[in-house]
């Protein structure tokens, strides 16, 4: 399913490129492991190189574990932020990823590396001749973006013109072209349609649709996988359980994580939610809503539904409530008062807006299925509110007074410790195959797929899917050449 077909003209072309400009392209197994696989030379080059500094010693950084610190930071472990009951109000622990420590502040920059390295190194794509098209809600264009200036290549990014000006502020140093699209976060098709315009339109471009390419479900399959196992067996005791993974659907990138604990841990649950204002898993529905990031009207070609046990709907006003109470002055001080650590409540605008309503729906998972102290859930930061601060004053701007302590307490005990168990719905068969069968309208109707492959993801199941997620070491092997015919290490 990820082709890895080699074009011997476009190849040599790309090794020349990358050893004009002194690229290095890091394997799965150094994104999952780099405190022992990164090569001391590498090492050497990032003690030197700020996170965000457009160096391609910065591909070395897409990783989990990378030092909390904004400059010269090498590896540790996976970091993670557990919150408290005092805050969630259940007992569950609740345990996330935090993804702003990634190079462009969150994991979608893995994600698009999963996309296009595996065409690069195989000669697909040919970075002197072609451009790569990143659609997007927002932080994946920005994650394709960089890596392809890492990686030499121009690109366009295209995303809603309705996303945070700190999203196109900073597009606009890192890509060649940057397209708004009329819309917001659930404008998904007029993405889509703007896709097929340039592909008439252009003969030097090549797309990476987030929605489709299966590298972006192997990057996390892989490398979130892997890195939310290692918290695991950090902090369970011997009694402990995992009770399973929450993450908004977006791409459905980031549910591969659930799909690959599902096989270490074969007990626990994958649940993916959605927006409450458009709830297209659960209802079949559509509207418009505030959770920034994440794509929607339709189910991604990418998302295992087969494997999915829990749809569940997140009101966004619960999320902005959240992301309120978490990041005002007066918010912060009201949670010390009722006893939190100030060194956690310092911590906490480690979460954007996706990730509120991650935490929102493993407050609702908790709830659902009873769970007690010695359960677990986890979920992922993608980003933090470094790239929000825009939508926080425009909160404060509608509300129209400052936040008081009156106003947190108000928003922690109802939209936080009031969560409720509300739209939501665990699925049997007939349900993941309903949702499943929504893909036909995206992806076969418009967008060039085909039944076969359809049912092959539903009928043909374990021959599809096992064969995208054994490939890491295929591609693995590929990167190792390049890295060889380039000859810088």
């Amino acid at each position: 399913m990820i082709d890895l077909t080699m074009d011997e003209a476009k190849l040599e072309r790309a090794v020349k490129k990358a050893r004009e400009r002194n690229i290095v392209i890091p394997t799965f197994k150094q994104m999952k492991d780099p405190v022992k696989h990164t090569p001391q030379k590498i090492k050497d080059r990032l003690k030197n190189v700020g996170l965000w500094d457009v160096d391609s010693a910065n591909l070395f950084r897409i990783t989990w574990k990378n030092e909390p610190v904004k400059n010269g930071g090498l590896y540790g472990g996976v970091n993670y932020l557990e919150l408290p009951k005092a805050i969630t109000g259940v007992d569950a622990r609740i345990v996330a990823l935090v993804g702003k420590w990634f190079p462009t502040g969150a994991h979608k920059v893995g994600a698009s590396f999963g996309c296009l390295v595996p065409r690069l190194v195989t000669g697909q794509f040919d970075p002197t001749s072609q451009k790569a098209v990143w659609p997007s809600t927002g932080n994946y264009c920005r994650g394709g973006a960089y890596n392809a200036q890492l990686l030499g290549c121009e690109s366009i990014a295209i995303l809603p013109e309705g996303m945070s000006k700190e999203r196109f502020e900073w597009l606009r140093t890192v890509a060649g072209e940057v397209i708004g699209t009329p819309g917001t976060e659930s404008n998904v098709k007029e993405i889509y349609d703007k896709v097929w315009e340039l592909r008439k339109t252009r003969d030097n471009i090549l797309v990476f649709n987030q929605f489709e390419e299966f590298g972006n479900h192997l990057w996390h399959y892989e490398v979130t996988g892997h890195a939310m196992e290692e918290v695991l067996k950090s902090i369970m005791g011997p009694k402990d359980r995992f009770a399973g993974v929450t993450v908004t659907s977006g791409s459905a990138g980031t549910t591969a994580c659930g799909n690959y604990l599902k096989t270490v841990y074969p007990n626990a649950k994958l649940a993916v939610g959605e927006a409450l204002q458009c709830p297209t898993l659960i209802w079949n529905g559509f509207g418009a809503h505030r959770i920034e990031g994440i794509g929607d009207k339709h189910v991604p070609w990418i998302h295992d539904v087969k494997d999915t046990d829990l749809v569940m709907a997140v009101d966004d006003a619960d999320c902005m409530a959240m992301v309120r109470l978490f990041n005002e002055p007066a918010g912060r001080e009201y949670l010390v008062s009722q006893g939190m650590p100030a060194s956690l409540v310092e911590s906490l605008p480690l979460m954007g807006i996706s990730g509120a309503a991650n935490v929102v729906m493993a407050i609702k998972m908790a709830k659902y299925y009873e769970l007690t102290s010695r359960d677990i859930v986890l979920t992922v930061f993608t980003d933090s509110m470094e790239l929000y601060g825009s939508r926080l004053e425009e909160m404060r701007q509608e509300r129209g007074k400052p936040y008081t302590a009156c106003d947190a307490a108000v928003d922690h005990g109802r939209h936080v410790l009031g969560i409720s168990r509300e739209a939501m719905l665990e699925m049997n068969y007939y349900d993941r195959l309903r949702v499943h069968n929504l893909k036909y309208y995206t992806w076969v109707e418009q967008q060039g797929k085909t039944s076969e492959e359809l049912n092959a993801q539903w009928y043909d199941y374990d021959e599809y899917w096992g064969s995208i997620r054994s490939m890491a070491d295929a591609i693995d092997g590929k990167i190792e050449e390049f890295n060889a015919r380039v000859g810088l290490l």
